[in-house]
């Protein structure tokens, strides 16, 4: 008897073990298919699976197995990825909610709901891109820059810290990232004036381990003592511009084990009229590498200095093996992708993805630096307009949208290729006066969107890193807002008409489509339960597209809201 009940017990510590999340489960994420525990399918951001049992063959018989409502009035924009371990599915919703799932079935099992206050601020609808796991927690942000780590099998909230005050424009919207046991997150905000930055926290407790401004001038802190401020004070912003400098570090980060660096973009700086603040800026539209342990900027590139445009610089950077290196890539809001070392940032290749490009002629590979054309940057409203109002409009391609946004990218080993979700728009903008208020806009721009095509805007495009050439594309009449997957020999990816496709890695035929019933923002996933593979995607239009779109907002007026998880398998 005593020795059945040790058996007993040994068999349930044993199973209560294989549910925690360990740092090990984390950094094999992208090797180990049969879960999601990360957002972008392990930390590298690669979003690549080598599940084949969806496949070419077969793919004609994926069908639904279950659709679960996120319910409510609460819709808005859905741009989550969802996590999956142990038996459930985590993720998140618009209004800083966060449901748990049984992966098999999609029955409910809790949910949480934040209280959020009056007042707070979201640049681009009310999103949110997802959660973190680690031991029995799942960690996720919250709209008035909070993070709440709850108990993955009740709900129940284990702890919860300030990310930073909500009044006066910080929010949070990124799925936060954990490595060797601290959640790392950014902030957003940008266009509030407050000053981005990267935290680190103990994933357990919640404990704040170092803080990282990626605005120069401030300073960096770690175990609460100062830990060096970040770059040469007054160097690269005029007087006290540096105060309210913007570049948050709303999208998240991505973390290579091989480098030891987690990598992480910032935005734009603040206000947009860039006249006010002349000089680089930094760290604002730029890619920062850094050590995990200590906060430290261990290399930064930035891609558009003295950014006029809003082009930020958060996109993900994705780190691959190319020609025996470790690289990493980035598709930049301003339309040129960017191929890095991975290791010390050394730029080693850069090249349109977009087809019309106005504020650059090109990247000077040797210094990384675009050249710019001058006459294509918004200008200083009191020397061009009699009154100071208004400055001179001009066109400027992208337009601040991006030719790509949120959406993330995927790459996949096999083809050597990126699939990356570009849109083709300008704006016309003209820059106007502006001072700082705590909590009100922090802009100084006027624009209107514009789409450049009249049978396209969006195109998800197949792109060789090396040689800039498009492999394929496939066009789309609305903006692609949502990311991708690649599994095994397909790509997956979402529209705002509300289609869930796949094509064929290699050729972009389009094999299969299934119809949501709103429009998909969101990137896919994949996993496995009980020997068979799974597909999920959320569904629900919003985002910034109807909010800042302009003419393009009117084109895309008729396409429905909604709220909720689709989960596909093959049909025998």
């Amino acid at each position: 008897m005593k020795r059945t009940l040790l058996n007993l017990m040994m068999l349930l510590a044993a199973s209560q073990a294989g549910a925690v999340v360990t740092d090990k489960m984390i950094h094999d994420d992208a090797n180990t298919p049969d879960d999601v525990l990360t957002w972008g399918l392990g930390t590298q951001g690669q979003r690549f699976s080598t599940l084949t049992g969806i496949n070419e063959g077969n793919v004609n018989r994926l069908a639904p197995v279950w659709a679960m409502s996120f319910g409510g009035e609460k819709q808005r924009g859905q741009e989550s990825q969802p996590l999956v371990h142990n038996g459930k599915m985590f993720v998140t919703a618009s209004y800083s909610r966060l449901f748990a799932l049984d992966a098999k079935t999609g029955k409910k099992l809790w949910k949480y709901e934040h209280r959020l206050p009056e007042g707070i601020m979201p640049c681009c609808d009310v999103v949110n891109r997802g959660a973190a796991l680690y031991g029995n927690l799942v960690i996720f942000g919250t709209l008035d820059a909070q993070l709440v780590a709850l108990n993955q099998d009740t709900g129940k909230v284990v702890w919860r810290e300030k990310i930073d005050d909500y009044q006066a424009g910080y929010s949070y919207t990124a799925a936060p990232l954990v490595v060797d046991g601290m959640v790392i997150t950014g902030n957003s905000g940008g266009e509030f004036g407050v000053v981005g930055r990267v935290d680190a926290r103990d994933a357990k407790t919640g404990k704040l381990l170092w803080t990282r401004p990626t605005v120069e001038g401030h300073m960096g802190y770690k175990d609460g003592k100062e830990n060096g401020i970040t770059g040469t004070p007054g160097a690269t912003w005029p007087g006290e511009t540096w105060k309210t400098g913007g570049a948050s570090t709303w999208l998240g980060g991505s973390y290579d084990p091989q480098t030891g660096l987690t990598y992480i973009g910032t935005s734009n700086p603040g206000p947009w009229n860039s006249h006010v603040r002349k000089g680089d800026n930094l760290y604002s539209a730029s890619t920062l590498a850094l050590d995990v342990k200590t906060g430290k900027i261990v290399w930064h590139y930035q891609s558009t200095p003295n950014d006029g445009w809003d082009f930020d610089g958060v996109n993900e950077f994705i780190t691959f093996d190319m020609d025996g290196k470790r690289v990493g890539a980035k598709a930049d809001r301003n339309g040129f992708f960017y191929v890095m070392d991975a290791a010390n940032g050394k730029l080693l290749n850069a090249f349109p993805f977009v087809k019309k490009i106005t504020w650059a002629t090109d990247i000077d590979l040797k210094t990384g630096r675009p050249n710019f054309v001058a006459e294509n940057r918004p200008g200083d409203p009191t020397a061009q307009d009699a009154d100071g109002k208004k400055g001179k409009s001009v066109f400027a391609a992208p337009g601040f949208l991006g030719g790509k946004n949120q959406m993330p990218m995927a790459y996949s080993p096999k083809t050597g290729l990126f699939y990356v979700p570009t849109n083709e728009w300008g704006m016309e903008i003209w820059n106007e006066p502006i001072t700082y208020k705590k909590g009100a806009a922090y802009l100084g721009a006027g624009f209107t969107i514009k789409p450049l095509f009249d049978d396209h805007i969006g195109a998800l495009r197949a792109i060789d890193p090396k040689t800039g050439k498009v492999a394929w594309e496939v066009k789309n009449e609305a903006p692609l807002w949502g990311g991708v997957l690649v599994a095994g020999d397909l790509v997956f990816w979402g529209t705002p008409e509300g289609y869930l496709k796949a094509a064929d890695a290699k050729s972009g035929k389009v094999v299969w489509q299934f119809q949501t019933g709103s429009g998909v923002v969101a990137p896919p996933i994949t996993w496995t339960q009980d020997g068979e593979q799974f597909l999920s995607v959320v569904s629900g239009w919003g985002g910034a597209v109807p909010l800042w779109g302009g003419e393009v907002a009117k084109k895309v007026n008729f396409l429905e809201q909604g709220g909720s998880v689709w989960t596909f398998k093959v049909m025998q």
